[in-house]
């Protein structure tokens, strides 16, 4: 079974996958952000970076899903080779940071990636608002991430609902808002009683 954690930056993604990857003895897959070579020079400059990097940023995903598809485990991943062209490289594009000929060469390779790619059995979407994305930004504090501005955060925020509006999988949204299932059991049980509900059937 494959679990997909999706949202924006700063959004939990990964405190929830490895929450839930221990909460249920699931096996989890992160999003190699730390050993990407493009990152920094990324968010330096956008538009110089942004082929290159979403470029890797398939080639890692679509090793990911290669091997998930292969595990008899249940995997839960912490953001899909969906959102990543859906949202991110959408958003690049929406906002010149791509040109038309990079945009329709990675969307050239990545229809052909398509044809052996398979949603998830369930995509878990975390929504939240820019002002707490931008809290946990600030938080978190790396350093590549503090030039983001907030344009760029909204046009992902925007193609994020756009994706999962027009998603044609299984998908639970929860509402980040007040939550703080890090800190507060009652916050994590609520989210891990709707997947009870979605994947089991228990209610």
């Amino acid at each position: 079974m494959h679990i997909g954690i999706a949202g924006n930056i700063g959004s939990g993604k990964t405190t929830l996958t490895r929450m839930l990857a221990q909460h249920y003895g699931w096996t989890p897959k992160f999003e190699a952000v730390t050993y990407n070579p493009y990152l920094e020079d990324y968010y330096k400059d956008i538009p110089r970076w942004s082929f290159n990097l979403e470029v890797y940023f398939l080639t890692q995903r679509l090793k990911d899903v290669m091997n998930i598809s292969k595990s008899k485990e249940v995997i839960i991943q912490d953001r899909t080779i969906f959102e990543g062209v859906y949202v991110f490289v959408a958003n690049n594009y929406a906002q010149g940071n791509l040109t038309k000929r990079d945009f329709d060469a990675y969307m050239d390779l990545f229809n052909v990636v398509m044809q052996s790619v398979k949603l998830p059995d369930l995509l878990i979407y975390l929504k939240c608002d820019i002002p707490h994305l931008v809290s946990q930004i600030q938080k978190r504090g790396r350093d590549y991430e503090q030039t983001m501005s907030l344009d760029y955060l909204r046009g992902l925020n925007e193609r994020y609902e756009e994706f999962i509006a027009e998603y044609k999988g299984d998908v639970l949204t929860i509402d980040k808002g007040g939550l703080d299932f890090e800190n507060n059991p009652a916050d994590f049980a609520s989210i891990t009683d709707q997947i009870d509900a979605r994947l089991y059937g228990l209610f």
